[in-house]
């Protein structure tokens, strides 16, 4: 029987890349409320006090039955929900992948010139010369029988000589070797030839193990059953190294090397994966302006994360953040469920919010929300270059609002206690494509609100019953060394008018700069970005870039929806500097100018124009 040659081939990868109200009272109102009596019972009675002009007032209690009345200036509406309530949940930041690092060619890891198996013929029991009228090649899986036959033409139909006789079968041999089965061969099984038909055996190289080496806290059957799914039989060299060049991409494995030499069973092979785990804890501190003034745009957070929690790959990251008027806290956990990354993610959050900003600060507008989603993320093609994702999301989110003290809806949609409710299926779709000089990436979502699970129902819209879609792209080339084009794109549309918390948000950090964070709280809406980062300064790891931007976003509701929006188009350019120290800090510092004038204060840095972010990773 054919047995392979005793050789290994080694495989050496290393990573080169470590690569975001309704007007509670339209119109007007002075309402005064005694100390006796319910907000919301003062708004049912005859004594809250309705005028034309523009302008609210709340009521204090004091002492006794006194009332304090504060009246908000003229042109001014209480805080839009943008303000009090955080925006759309379940649209995680677009990342992008990392590039993908070039691959070597087989013929640099491998010597294609495998000598043939060893011929099970006794050669003198071999006449001289042999008429062969057909060869017939049994135990491929990858070609067709056409394909032999085209192949070993010239010998049929003819004598052949002993030598003639293995080169036929060498040619077989050659096939699989020139498109990378290099441990697969052909032999001349011994057989009595009957009317000139030679029967050829191709013995197809299969892995009879996969080892794992140098795991510490990862299990190596994870490793082992990514390997197990990707490399199929026969085994093939190419098939190989892509297999290894994706498992590499893995966050948890920092490099690894690979040997694949022979089995002990005729026709097997042994796999041997040395791994280097990446570190897979993680702290990273950021700080910014991106949440609105109303709760203060001064943003810190905090988030820990462990990316092999028990061993399994299973991750768990727990961040808390905060504004002078607002706390979140967050928490979540995947699982991986099988070998093609298949995961369950589990996470939750709650969100305090309390208005801040002057002169809404003396209403004790305060906003609560939990939010709960179950995720299931299976991706369908996963290759070095490129990988194509679905997943489903069943979300819930429940939120409260009160003023004052008293329950109260500060939000459309909303009930007579201030409370929403909305569960949600979601659909998503993720593709990414990238090599040597450019990343592409995009996003597709379509939710489903229904009305399970007590969700929020009113007689109009909105409420908890909707359909909506959000799409994103990022596209980033490589256009010199260090010097990158970004083009980004973030578009949604709402068959219906929707609760504040699926609303598209328009202006700000990460939208478009120059204007106040969510600026515009509509149904529908579409942003553009692009930027040039030019590189200024480079010292070993660290970069400066010069970054020319220009943000250009429309917003619209749907038919249906009274709010009125006097600008739906906001556009800005502008100049922003990123500093990288390294791989553990980045800072940026970006310079908006609004090109379409709107109503602002001006009374925070984001108002006018100034965004920044620093972020840090100490562990």
């Amino acid at each position: 029987m054919y047995q392979n040659q005793p050789q290994k081939f080694s495989f050496l990868l290393q990573n080169q890349w470590q690569l975001k109200l309704i007007p509670m009272l339209t119109g007007c109102a002075w309402v005064i409320i005694p100390m006796q009596m319910g907000l919301a019972n003062t708004l049912n009675s005859q004594e809250s006090l309705t005028t034309s002009g523009n302008s609210m007032v709340s009521a204090k209690p004091l002492t006794g039955d006194k009332l304090q009345i504060v009246q908000i200036p003229p042109g001014r509406d209480i805080p839009p929900p943008q303000d009090v309530t955080p925006g759309q949940p379940g649209i995680p930041e677009l990342e992008t992948p990392r590039p993908i690092i070039p691959l070597p060619s087989p013929g640099e890891l491998l010597n294609p010139q495998t000598p043939p198996p060893p011929s099970q013929i006794d050669e003198s029991a071999v006449p001289s010369r042999i008429f062969v009228k057909q060869f017939v090649v049994e135990g491929s899986t990858i070609y067709k029988p056409e394909k032999f036959a085209e192949i070993l033409e010239k010998y049929t139909n003819r004598e052949l000589s002993f030598v003639e006789l293995l080169e036929a079968r060498s040619q077989i041999t050659k096939l699989y070797v020139d498109n990378g089965y290099v441990t697969t061969g052909a032999i001349i099984p011994p057989q009595e030839i009957k009317d000139g038909i030679v029967k050829i055996q191709v013995i197809e190289g299969e892995l009879e193990a996969i080892k794992v080496s140098g795991v510490s806290r990862l299990n190596p059957n994870y490793i082992r059953s990514r390997l197990q799914y990707s490399i199929r039989k026969p085994v093939n060299v190419p098939q190989v190294l892509e297999a290894l060049r994706t498992l590499q991409l893995d966050p948890l494995i920092e490099n690894l090397s690979a040997e694949l030499g022979a089995g002990v069973r005729p026709g097997t092979n042994v796999l041997e994966v040395r791994i280097q785990e990446a570190d897979s804890f993680r702290t990273e501190i950021v700080l910014d302006n991106g949440r609105s003034p109303s709760v203060g745009t001064f943003r810190r957070r905090v988030q820990i994360s462990e990316g092999n929690l028990l061993g399994w790959g299973d991750g768990l990251s727990v961040g808390y953040t905060n504004t002078d008027g607002s706390n979140a806290f967050d928490a979540s956990y995947s699982l991986p469920i099988n070998p093609r990354n298949g995961t369950i993610n589990f996470s939750y959050s709650v969100t305090a919010n309390n208005v801040i900003e002057a002169p809404f600060n003396d209403l004790d507008i305060v906003s609560n929300s939990r939010t709960y989603e179950l995720t299931y993320r299976q991706p369908l093609y996963q290759r070095p270059s490129g990988e194509f994702t679905i997943g489903f999301t069943a979300s819930r989110r429940e939120s409260e609002t009160s003023l004052l003290d008293t329950p109260f809806p500060l939000s459309p949609g909303a009930d007579d206690q201030g409370r929403v409710r909305v569960s949600a299926l979601r659909f998503f779709q993720e593709w990414s494509q990238r090599d040597t000089t450019q990343v592409f990436a995009a996003r597709s979502q379509f939710s489903i609100g229904v009305g399970a699970f007590d969700a929020t129902i009113n007689d109009n819209a909105p409420d908890s019953r909707f359909y909506l879609w959000r799409g994103q792209a990022q596209w980033v080339r490589l256009l010199a060394p260090d010097t990158l084009l970004l083009i980004r794109g973030d578009a949604q549309i709402a068959d219906r008018p929707l609760l504040s918390s699926e609303q598209f948000g328009l202006g700000g950090l990460g939208s478009v700069r120059g204007y106040r964070q969510d600026f515009l709280l509509t149904d529908n809406g579409a942003i553009f970005t692009t930027e040039v980062r030019l590189p200024v300064w480079k010292q070993r790891q660290n970069l400066l870039h010069i970054i020319p931007f220009i943000d250009i976003g429309t917003a619209w509701n749907k038919s249906g929806n009274e709010a009125r929006l006097d600008n739906n188009t906001l556009a800005s350019i502008g100049l922003g500097l990123q500093l990288n120290l390294g791989e553990r800090f980045n800072a940026r510092l970006d310079y908006g100018i609004p090109l379409i004038s709107v109503d602002s204060r001006k009374n925070s840095w984001q108002e006018n124009g100034i965004y920044f972010t620093i972020s840090t990773t100490p562990f």
